[in-house]
C-alpha cells in the first residue's frame, strides 16, 4: 500500500504569507520550481518530501502542522450544518466538503458563519423570545460560540500565554510553591489576598485593592481562582494583545474571551508546559497522579492534558469534554480527529454519561466512531459540591481520551484488549449525521439516509435505514 498523499496548500500558503515572502523567493529557499510551488498551493500536486525536508531545515516548522491543521474540523463542521433541515436537499457530497475545506477554508468558515446567524435567528423566532423585541436584531454568532470557535481553531493552544505563564512558574526560587509566589507577588503590587466563607469563589475590589476567595472552595480551586486574577491585574497588556489579533464582533465576546484566557493562564501556570508534559510522560498520563502532583483537579489535569500542542514539543492529541446530567456539552476541546457536535448533547452511547453512575471512578471505553477510527476514552464524575448544608451540587462528568495508537503511553490501556474489532463499542457524533444503520439509541434519522418505513413490522426503530 503506498504512502497517502499530503495536500496542504492552504496551509503552505498561509505559511509563505506569514514569512512575507513572494512565491518565487519562497520556491528558492524550498528549491522547487515557481510554477511547481504555484500547483502545491492550488492543492494540484501534492507536498513533495523536498518541500517537508525544506521547511524544517530552512524554517524550523513542525512539519505535522501540514497534515494536522483545520481541514478536519472544518469538514466535521460542516457536515453537522449540512445536516440541518433546510439544506437536507441540497448537501453536497463529502468529497466536495473536503476539497472546500482544504483549497478554501476561510469559504469553510464564511458558510459557518452564516449558518450560525441562521440558526441564531431562527430558534429566536421558534421560542417567541420577547427579548427579540428588545435587543439588537443582528444575526451575530452567540458570543459563547464566538469565543469557543476562537478556542476552538486554535487548537486550545495560545502560545504567547502559556510561555508567558510557564516564565512565572519556573522562578529563581523554586522551593516556594505558586500559590505563594502568587500572594507575595500581588503583595508586591500592593494587593492583599484574604479569605472569606462566601459563596463568590472570587471577589476583587480595585478600589481597596483587595482580592478575597472563598474558604467554601477546594484548596486546588481556591488556587486556580488566585492565579487567574493576577493574569487579569498583571497580564492585562498581553491578554488585550491577544484579543486584538482574534477580532471579535461583540463586546460580549471580547469580555468573555478575555476571563477564558485569564483562566488559560492559570491552567499553565499550575501546570507548567514543559514540566507538565514531562511529567505526563513519565506517569503514563496518570490524571489521578499529576493531580497530586501539581495539586490540580482531576478536571483541571484533563483540560491541561488537551492543550499539549505547542509546535515542536507536542503531547498526545487529546479530546476533552464536560457534560452535564441532560447530556448538554458545556466544554470541549478535540486535537484528535473525532469533533463534538457544535449543537445539542454527545452521543449517549459514550461513558461519559455513565460517569454519573459511579461517583469517584474513572471508566474506560475503547470506542470507534463511523470513519473507522478506534478512540481509548476515560471518564469521570466531576461533581462540584455547594460548599454547606442546603447548596445543590453542580453535577458534571469529563472524558478524556486519544486514539488507540497512543494506548500504549496511556496506563489507562493497561490489560485492554485492543486486537479484537468487538471491543470497540460503536459511538457517533450526532443522530442527524451519524451513518449507523442499527443503533439502539438513535432519537432520529440520519438526514443523508433513504428511510423505509414498514407499517406492518417494527423493530428497535419505527424506520430502517438504507
Amino acid at each position: 500500500m503506498g504512502t497517502k498523499k499530503l495536500y496542504a496548500g492552504a496551509k503552505l500558503r498561509e505559511t509563505r504569507q506569514k514569512l512575507g515572502l513572494t512565491q518565487k523567493e519562497f520556491a528558492a529557499k524550498l528549491g522547487v520550481s515557481l510554477p511547481y510551488l504555484n500547483q502545491m498551493e492550488n492543492n494540484n500536486r501534492p507536498v513533495s518530501t523536498t518541500v517537508v525536508l525544506s521547511l524544517a531545515q530552512e524554517f524550523g516548522f513542525d512539519v505535522t502542522e501540514l497534515s494536522t491543521g483545520d481541514s478536519e474540523r472544518l469538514v466535521s463542521d460542516m457536515r453537522e450544518a449540512m445536516a440541518d433541515p433546510i439544506l437536507a436537499d441540497v448537501a453536497p457530497p463529502l468529497a466536495d466538503l473536503r476539497l472546500t475545506a482544504s483549497n478554501a477554508p476561510a469559504l469553510a468558515r464564511a458558510f459557518l458563519h452564516l449558518h450560525r446567524a441562521y440558526r441564531q435567528t431562527h430558534e429566536r423566532l421558534a421560542s417567541l423570545d420577547e427579548a427579540l423585541g428588545r435587543e439588537d436584531a443582528r444575526t451575530l454568532p452567540s458570543p459563547w460560540d464566538e469565543v469557543r470557535d476562537f478556542f476552538h481553531y486554535c487548537d486550545n493552544y495560545i502560545d504567547a500565554v502559556d510561555r508567558a505563564a510557564e516564565n512565572f512558574a519556573s522562578p529563581s526560587q523554586p522551593e516556594k510553591n505558586i500559590r505563594v509566589r502568587a500572594v507575595s507577588k500581588l503583595g508586591n503590587q500592593g494587593i492583599s489576598v484574604s479569605f472569606a466563607d462566601t459563596k463568590t469563589l472570587r471577589s476583587y475590589d480595585p478600589e481597596t485593592r483587595r482580592l478575597t476567595l472563598s474558604r467554601r472552595a477546594a484548596p486546588e480551586t481556591q488556587t486556580f481562582q488566585l492565579l487567574l486574577q493576577m493574569a487579569l491585574l498583571q497580564h492585562d497588556p498581553l491578554l488585550e494583545a491577544t484579543l486584538d489579533f482574534a477580532k471579535f464582533q461583540s463586546d460580549a465576546a471580547r469580555a468573555i474571551a478575555k476571563i477564558g484566557l485569564a483562566n488559560y493562564f492559570a491552567g499553565a501556570a499550575l501546570m507548567p508546559y514543559t514540566t507538565f508534559l514531562d511529567a505526563a510522560r513519565e506517569v503514563r498520563h496518570d490524571v489521578e497522579i499529576l493531580a497530586l502532583r501539581f495539586g490540580a483537579s482531576i478536571e483541571q489535569v484533563a483540560h491541561r492534558l488537551s492543550t499539549l500542542q505547542r509546535p515542536g514539543a507536542k503531547g498526545i492529541p487529546f479530546f476533552f469534554v464536560r457534560v452535564d446530567q441532560a447530556g448538554t456539552i458545556t466544554k470541549r476541546h478535540s486535537a484528535t480527529r473525532l469533533q463534538f457536535a457544535r449543537f445539542g448533547g454527545a452521543c449517549p452511547l459514550w461513558n461519559v454519561h455513565r460517569a454519573f453512575e459511579t461517583p469517584g471512578r474513572f471508566l474506560r471505553q475503547l470506542a470507534e466512531t463511523p470513519d473507522g477510527v478506534r478512540y481509548i476514552s476515560i471518564a469521570r464524575d466531576v461533581s462540584k459540591p455547594g460548599g454547606s448544608w442546603g447548596a445543590p451540587d453542580r453535577r458534571f462528568a469529563i472524558a478524556l481520551g486519544c486514539e488507540v495508537t497512543h494506548a500504549p503511553a496511556l496506563v489507562y490501556a493497561d490489560d485492554l484488549d485492543l486486537t479484537r474489532p468487538d471491543t470497540f463499542e460503536p459511538i457517533g457524533i450526532s443522530c442527524r449525521i451519524c451513518e449507523r444503520e442499527h443503533c439502539h439509541q438513535r432519537s432520529v434519522p440520519p438526514l443523508e439516509r433513504k428511510l423505509t418505513i414498514d407499517p406492518n413490522a417494527r423493530g428497535t426503530l419505527p424506520y430502517d435505514v438504507g
